[in-house]
């Protein structure tokens, strides 16, 4: 059997060999998603994100041993765009969740960026597919901190989880990020520090302006000790059960289109810079550093050649 059969046939190690195809980007991985995409779309997402030290891959931890208690299966991607090493707090997290890898059921696998930091959030997405193809019931994606590719990564989940604490301003610089729109459940986590109260009804207050119909949920955790995990849980089941009532279909469309954009750039980006523009680049570039040529006249000469190339196929 070839690599897509193998993972078909719920075989691990051909979805890890996978995903690093999707990761590195070898020649013929889009054809092999291709062949799997019909076998996608029976997972629920949760996107789990937060700032740095927010507890994130400690609840992650937690919510899969809850959901294999279950009975469920869990794939989950922890994404680091900070660093092209899958290291660091990565590698921390892999070592807690050590006893899970020996589980059948559960898949955890970490990824950083490999070039461009853009590109993270489309390899998340295809490794995605291939955790769907696999057969896992839920998939998380974990991002470690909450940047905009973080951010991207996260809203191609069904349910967001904006994890919080309460001594660092979080809750504050969550409203000045922007990212109150993206939640849809909040947890605080560590609330067993002290302004873990004031966090909460600070939340209350914010998320009180909303004018959505879904009322996300606040959920207390200390997930080092287990504790607010359950209620975690049920109020994820309460997203997906309005989602799959109301919205589910919807969100999955503009995730799909958005998607769908990201492999158009990424081909058009392939085909604008090939070596010979490249090369026509660099030769404007001198010019410019020699201050033969302006940044913009240069761009409008490129620009003419890329659409006269265009014309002419």
């Amino acid at each position: 059997m070839n690599l897509t059969e193998r993972l078909l046939n719920r075989d691990p190690s051909a979805l890890a060999k996978l995903i690093s195809q999707v990761e590195n980007r070898v020649p013929g991985y889009p054809e092999i998603l291709d062949q799997i995409f019909s076998h996608t779309g029976h997972s629920y997402r949760i996107g789990i994100t937060g700032p740095p030290g927010a507890g994130k891959s400690t609840l992650v931890d937690k919510l899969v041993r809850l959901l294999r208690a279950e009975g469920k299966t869990v794939g989950v991607l922890a994404c680091d765009p900070t660093s092209p090493f899958t290291g660091g707090a990565l590698l921390g997290d892999r070592i807690r969740m050590q006893d899970l890898v020996s589980d059948d059921g559960v898949f955890i696998r970490s990824m950083a960026t490999r070039g461009s930091l853009g590109g993270l959030a489309k390899s998340a997405q295809e490794a995605a597919l291939l955790l769907e193809a696999f057969g896992f019931d839920w998939i998380i994606l974990e991002t470690i901190g909450v940047g905009q590719v973080e951010v991207d990564i996260v809203q191609a989940a069904d349910t967001t989880v904006l994890v919080l604490v309460p001594q660092s301003g979080d809750v504050i610089q969550a409203m000045k990020a922007g990212l109150m729109e993206i939640g849809d459940v909040f947890v605080v986590n560590k609330s067993d520090q002290g302004e873990a109260d004031l966090a909460y009804r600070n939340l209350q207050t914010m998320l009180g302006l909303s004018m959505h119909e879904w009322m996300p949920p606040i959920v207390k955790t200390v997930a080092s000790q287990n504790q607010g995990i359950v209620e975690l849980r049920s109020a994820i089941e309460r997203h997906k059960a309005y989602q799959e009532k109301n919205t589910l279909s919807h969100r999955r469309r503009v995730r799909l289109k958005a998607f769908l954009q990201m492999i158009i750039e990424e081909e058009l980006q392939l085909q604008l810079w090939h070596s010979q523009r490249l090369k026509t680049l660099d030769a404007q570039l001198e010019q410019i550093l020699n201050k033969h040529q302006t940044p913009y006249r240069a761009a409008k000469e490129i620009l003419q050649s890329i659409s006269s190339s265009l014309q002419n196929n």
